[in-house]
């Protein structure tokens, strides 16, 4: 029996995790038209694809196959959907959305038998009555900046206003003409869903809360205006004068000799080092060598000195004394 759930189930998971995916959510104001992608996995090409309003396979109501030949065209079908099998997507539009149209729909895929689930993905359709507007506004300091009020279709007809956050007094409108401009604001209707409101050469005050409204639907939007970017103007220093050439030619020359009396003064100073060394070197030898001299000149003074009649020195007894050897031999 466990094995017979989990091959029952199994088909169901897989059909769920992968194959075909979506956005999650669209949020759409009310009037409009919505555009849904629908991609899928290069083996469900052939596949009939379908789109229906619900978020379980068994309850969930057609609206629109690619087997139904009726359901195809985008301009002036309620919902249309054309499949792409080279783009490996199917997409749905749908059209002039009301806010009861908010709810659960599902991307799907006939892959039909027993043991085999449908593929589908699930997305969440919010139609707003009201307002979108494009925010934050960044603009630089000195330029111009463009907001876009996007507004349902039941406010076609109403006034439109630009205004800033608690200065009633800034306030722009349509008024009947469906636009108006000045030197610093400009605001234009084109009565099919949207208003644009331009301020121009903005100002770092000009920072700040402000909102726009169809009749009594409002929006806030912050702008922010940045400091325009100092640029340092660069500038070609001028031609040389025949002076400055000759300053500048002199000054090459002086830094040539220098470089030359330098590397002279640096082997001037090795050499004096060396002859100082030597010098030392003689000195101490020197030094080393003045109590053997002067013990030479002490003997030779003391045989100067002997008498003559002492004897002959070839008859007299030289005694060699072995330090390795305690004999003593005379000769």
């Amino acid at each position: 029996m466990l094995q017979i759930f989990i091959l029952s189930v199994l088909p169901w998971i897989t059909a769920v995790l992968c194959g075909l995916t979506t956005e999650k959510q669209f949020d759409i104001l009310e009037g409009r038209s919505l555009t849904i992608p629908c991609h899928y996995e290069p083996q469900y090409a052939s596949y009939v694809k379908y789109w229906c309003r619900g978020k379980m396979r068994e309850f969930c109501t057609s609206l629109t196959r690619t087997d139904d030949p009726h359901t195809s065209n985008a301009a002036v079908d309620k919902v249309s959907i054309v499949d792409d099998p080279v783009q490996l997507v199917f997409t749905v539009v749908m059209n002039d959305l009301k806010e009861d149209d908010s709810g659960w729909y599902m991307c799907g895929m006939e892959v039909g038998g027993l043991w085999s689930a449908d593929v589908s993905a699930y997305t969440y359709i919010s139609v707003i009555h009201g307002m979108l507007v494009n925010s934050p506004l960044i603009g630089e300091e000195g330029s111009s900046v463009k907001a876009e009020c996007l507004y349902s279709k039941r406010f076609r007809e109403s006034e439109k206003k630009w205004c800033r956050k608690d200065d009633l007094g800034s306030c722009v409108s349509t008024g009947s003409e469906r636009s108006r401009e000045d030197t610093s604001v400009s605001i234009s209707d084109d009565r099919t869903g949207a208003f644009s409101v331009t301020l121009k050469k903005l100002q770092m005050n000009d920072t700040g809360w402000y909102w726009c409204s169809a009749g009594q639907e409002k929006k806030f939007v912050h702008l922010l205006v940045t400091s325009r970017p100092t640029t340092a103007s660069v500038t070609s220093p001028p031609p040389p004068s025949q002076d400055d050439a000759h300053q500048s030619v002199t000054g090459e020359l002086w830094s040539m000799h220098s470089h030359i009396l330098g590397a002279l003064l640096v082997c001037f100073s090795v050499m004096f080092l060396v002859g100082l060394a030597i010098l030392a070197r003689r000195l101490w030898i020197m030094q080393k060598q003045v109590p053997v001299l002067r013990h030479i000149k002490e003997v030779k003074a003391r045989l100067t000195e002997r008498p003559t009649d002492d004897g002959d020195l070839q008859n007299a007894a030289v005694v060699f004394i072995n330090r390795e050897c305690p004999d003593v031999h005379m000769y």
